[in-house]
């Protein structure tokens, strides 16, 4: 446990490092004021993230319409660098359907040698707490939570370099729903609509988009790639491609993966914590004492001060007796099919999809019947069964397994991606892998246990 946390740590301090570039001075920043409050306490901590109109102005606004505006310099635990940021907070849609709204960044490069190329980048913050979300950790915000955000700098510099605008959307939603994938998707196809109706964002009228992320950055990818033929037809229609590694595909198979595991079996509570608070359901009548305690502690937990909490730690041990089955709790059933990427759809544009396998370096042994290896949280045989299922759909897909572990497949992932991403605004014609993938696990419908 030690060694895999001393790797995390050394992997982000680097990414950090390669980040760091030269200060300039803050830019002035400006909004405009709603009226009638409906989130009067969120105003005081986070006056341009919050909303103040009412519920039904908010739902006759059409998906990505803008609220209102500003524009800073990024920081980095507190060092300004020669980044402007233009924020929108905007319309979009929760787990649940409902209008709600969100706030997003866009990147501006330092010379806009391609207004008309746009790559939407999913951060990997990963954190159930709302103010570890890009558009505070840019905006200067300084915890554990936000130095995911800030490690991401090296991740979205090359694009920044090339010339691209990088719109980075709080893709969890304002009340930082970690793992509800499809919401992840809306607010991130809404964030490019926002981006393309703002004046102050800059991009063309009619640009390229690549979508592009990693880890709970690829969540976010995946999903808005999937949802966008129906969510967002008009976005799908600028897309060029969706890049992504370390991809989570059907949660009820992450669970016994990672039970028991050194580092991170955390996780699957704080998803669990997550993904009931998209949905709104209450879990606490299945917790155990235990399980009770470990939920009251994550629910502002960045991931940054979960992993390699809580080694060991197995599903068992946080529910009563009566449902050490997960299966036999229809709510959690109903979620984890809905959460489910090879359920739905396949995407319309070419994706490239790198997975590691070797997670036994982060503590998650890879011997698991009818799960086999994955990347230390992500399953290698999930992620091969989705890729099988786009290319029988018609998709384009690059598959690319590397035999590292989470944190330690990104540096060969990242250029990787990068490079195929490139070749995607260039416009030659993408790669395919279909034929050679091998198969994966099941990705089956969960159905209850009684």
């Amino acid at each position: 446990m030690g060694r895999s946390r001393s790797l995390l740590v050394t992997l982000l301090a680097l990414v950090l490092g390669a980040g760091v570039l030269v200060s300039v001075p803050v830019a002035p920043a400006s909004a405009s004021a709603a009226t009638a409050p409906v989130a009067a306490r969120q105003a005081a901590a986070a006056p341009f993230q919050s909303y103040q109109g009412t519920r039904a102005q908010l739902r006759k606004m059409k998906r990505g319409q803008v609220i209102k505006t500003r524009t800073l310099t990024y920081s980095v635990q507190g060092i300004p660098l020669p980044i402007r940021v233009v924020q929108l907070l905007y319309r979009t849609t929760d787990q649940r359907g409902r209008a709600t709204w969100n706030a997003t960044s866009i990147l501006k490069p330092p010379v806009a040698l391609h207004p008309d190329r746009v790559v939407a980048y999913g951060s990997f913050y990963d954190s159930l707490n709302p103010l570890d979300g890009p558009s505070y950790a840019v905006a200067g915000g300084r915890s554990s939570g936000t130095s995911a955000v800030h490690a991401e700098t090296a991740l979205v510099t090359p694009f920044l370099l090339a010339g691209y605008s990088v719109v980075m959307a709080d893709t969890q939603g304002r009340t930082a729903d970690f793992a509800a994938g499809p919401e992840y998707g809306y607010t991130t196809l809404d964030s490019l609509r926002a981006a393309l109706a703002s004046p102050a964002a800059g991009i063309a009228a009619q640009p390229d988009i690549a979508l592009f992320g990693y880890s709970g950055g690829a969540i976010a990818t995946n999903w808005a790639a999937t949802l966008a033929p129906t969510y967002a037809p008009d976005i799908n229609r600028r897309l060029v491609g969706a890049a992504e590694g370390g991809v989570l595909v059907a949660p009820d198979n992450n669970l016994p993966y990672v039970s028991g595991s050194q580092v991170w079996a955390g996780v699957a509570p704080m998803a669990l914590v997550g993904a009931a608070r998209a949905f709104g359901i209450d879990l606490r009548r299945y917790l155990s004492a235990r399980g009770k305690r470990i939920f009251r502690a994550l629910q502002k937990a960045p991931i940054a001060d979960v992993l390699g909490r809580y080694p060991g730690l197995r599903f068992e041990q946080l529910v009563k007796r009566r449902y050490r089955d997960p299966a036999s709790i229809p709510e959690y059933v109903r979620t984890v099919n809905q959460l489910n990427l090879g359920l739905r759809r396949s995407p319309t544009v070419p994706m490239f999809i790198g997975q590691g396998a070797g997670g036994e370096v982060e503590g998650t042994p890879g011997d698991k019947p009818g799960i086999g290896p994955g990347d230390g949280v992500m399953i290698a045989g999930d992620v091969r069964t989705l890729a099988r299922k786009y290319c029988n759909a018609g998709t384009r897909v690059r598959y690319q397994q590397y035999p590292l572990s989470h944190f330690t497949t990104v540096p060969l992932w990242l250029p990787d991606a990068i490079a195929w991403t490139e070749a995607r605004f260039a416009g030659r014609a993408a790669p395919s892998s279909c034929g050679s993938i091998p198969p994966g696990t099941s990705l089956a419908r969960l159905k209850v246990r009684r």
